[in-house]
């Protein structure tokens, strides 16, 4: 029996808001790490103190998103949407108004809490909006929340670092933008839900012994590629300012190219995963970029750039075709992996962000880029992945 929304095709008008909403939300936590020159400046801050402020944020927000998950599963909750944008909205005003390390990281956890509860839930409206497309909805969804990213830098760039700490309050707009959407966006998901809820599921079809397999190995995955993300989110513009002598604003707009491209892959990821299988887009994106990791190091700017590039595109198509395979593997419990996924990604972030921290204040930062050049092998890995061997008409209906 198919679902309603199997039924009516992708919902793009829903598709378009969630990744709106991910767009703006994703673009305000992205300001934290886009200000941490200004920081640093501002209260002398070590390299470790700004990886502190990494793991403080992706920690609140790695934490409590399975949980949020697992209770949502059972009780589908359409405000925590509008709940978890504004909480984001208060923590991006504690930061525009913190003056001590503290208060950092107090409005830091407060934006990671939002987070938590907003990806979660924004994950199962992409998925029940889908009709069918699961990773075109999931890269649909994920390309805003990519965006944002790298606007944020931009912003920083161009509002932030002219006004000052304070000029984060302005912010507060496209908070109150996301809230609208949201709240329209919550009005269909309970619609939805009544509709749906009775809707068949469908099982694995692998042994739970495979499936274990699986998710290990997806988990093992995600361990490389979110510390080398975190080398290059968080410390690549201290590289540049380092190593190539550049000014802050050059360095920024080099990490908004680099995200950008981050947005970019991640679009593509998932309709190709529908297309060719998920395992092969997942080894790769990570195997894939090993030869350009490895190259960065010791290029000159214009190829570092390029090859930063490079690098964003083919990994970031790796994340929906993950979050999708997880969610195939254990149907019926859209919002736990969503959930326990997305949270490993903030957590292994934040983890990455502080250990590099550390290595830097010990050894420099380009040590840093010349140890995590060889993360990527790590893609080695996927090859094990069980392939369920399926058509779309097999792949598990959306929990209600």
């Amino acid at each position: 029996m198919n679902s309603p929304q199997t039924q009516a095709g992708p919902q793009f008008r829903i598709l378009g808001s969630v990744s709106l909403s991910h767009f703006l939300n994703d673009m305000l936590q992205s300001l934290i790490i886009a200000i941490y020159p200004l920081l640093k400046g501002n209260y002398h801050l070590s390299f470790a103190q700004i990886g502190l402020i990494t793991l403080t944020y992706q920690c609140t927000a790695s934490l409590l998103q399975p949980l949020v998950g697992f209770y949502t599963d059972r009780h589908p909750q359409p405000r925590s949407l509008v709940l978890g944008m504004s909480l984001t909205l208060c923590g991006l005003l504690t930061l525009a108004n913190a003056h001590s390390f503290a208060l950092i990281l107090i409005g830091s956890s407060i934006v990671g809490t939002g987070s938590s509860i907003f990806h979660p839930e924004s994950s199962r409206v992409a998925r029940m909006a889908s009709g069918g497309r699961f990773g075109l909805a999931q890269s649909i969804f994920q390309v805003g929340g990519n965006a944002g990213t790298a606007a944020g830098p931009l912003l920083a760039a161009l509002i932030v670092w002219p006004l000052g700490q304070g000029s984060l309050a302005w912010f507060a707009i496209p908070a109150l933008i996301a809230l609208a959407v949201l709240w329209t966006v919550g009005n269909w998901y309970h619609t939805q839900h009544r509709v749906a809820r009775n809707a068949a599921k469908k099982v694995s079809p692998l042994a739970p012994r495979e499936i274990a397999v699986a998710l290990t190995l997806l988990i093992l995955l995600m361990v490389p590629k979110y510390f080398y993300l975190a080398s290059l989110s968080s410390f690549f513009t201290f590289y540049l300012i380092q190593h190539f002598g550049l000014g802050v604003q050059a360095a920024q707009f080099h990490l908004f190219l680099f995200l950008a491209a981050v947005a970019a892959g991640t679009l593509l990821g998932g309709p190709i995963g529908d297309r060719i299988g998920r395992k092969r887009v997942i080894v790769g994106s990570i195997l894939g970029i090993t030869p350009f990791s490895l190259a960065m190091p010791y290029a000159n700017l214009f190829w570092t750039g390029a090859l930063s590039v490079v690098i964003g595109f083919v990994l970031a198509s790796a994340f929906s075709a993950i979050l999708v395979y997880a969610q195939e593997l254990l149907p019926g419990k859209v919002g736990l992996v969503s959930g326990t996924f997305f949270g490993l990604a903030f957590g292994l972030g934040g983890v990455g962000a502080a250990v590099l921290g550390f290595v830097a204040d010990l050894k420099g930062i380009e040590f840093v880029y010349q140890a995590c050049a060889w993360l990527p092998l790590a893609g080695l890995l996927a090859i094990r992945l069980p392939d369920p061997k399926r058509g779309p008409e097999a792949v598990p209906l959306p929990a209600a």
